[in-house]
């Protein structure tokens, strides 16, 4: 089954939230709620590509995708929906738009045009009291690249516009999506 424009998925380990911690062999509910939006999948596995699809993405690739497209919602009137982008059963109609990255097994993330995902930065604060860690403010180490932007490597240590980062937890690593727009220097 293809779509004309859309990419067909189902959520990875067929799970629409990823809201459960395996702590010492026992798993525990981190979110008990679906309209916890943190907790939502934002990995898909590819069905199939739209007919008219000519680019990188394969049936079977991982893909980082929107936090809604998973999500379950309530209505105005207390009736529990799926979102928009569910077909039927666990399996969804993804659009383009809402696709950041995608990894084909054995390989990692690539970000999609105008995409990047950096990793926020330690910072350590020695005081008198105790250690703590913080993140350094608007800086970020690049961990998945995209290829229309050669100057960005995986590793380059960037600082970007305030209020824009869109978090994600990928493989245990908080990340945060940006737009290559809104990174303003590169070291």
């Amino acid at each position: 089954m293809r779509s004309l424009h859309h990419f067909v998925c189902e959520p990875k380990d067929g799970r629409r939230y990823d809201n459960t911690k395996d702590l010492a062999g026992k798993q525990f509910v981190t979110s008990s709620t679906d309209e916890d939006h943190s907790v939502t999948n934002r990995i898909a596995i590819v069905k199939s590509t739209p007919i008219k699809y000519d680019g990188p993405i394969q049936s079977g690739d991982e893909l980082i995708v929107h936090h809604n497209i998973f999500r379950i919602y309530h209505d105005m009137k207390g009736r529990e929906k799926s979102s928009y982008a569910h077909l039927f059963g666990n399996t969804f109609l993804i659009d383009p738009f809402d696709i950041y990255a995608y990894k084909r097994s054995g390989d990692g993330f690539i970000a999609l045009h105008p995409y990047i995902f950096i990793a926020p930065v330690d910072k350590v604060s020695k005081s008198i009291i105790e250690d703590s860690r913080t993140t350094e403010e608007l800086t970020g180490v690049i961990v998945y690249s995209n290829n229309d932007h050669k100057d960005l490597k995986i590793g380059d240590l960037v600082k970007y516009k305030p209020h824009i980062e869109y978090e994600f937890n990928i493989d245990g690593k908080k990340l945060y999506r940006l737009n290559v727009n809104n990174i303003c220097l590169v070291d």
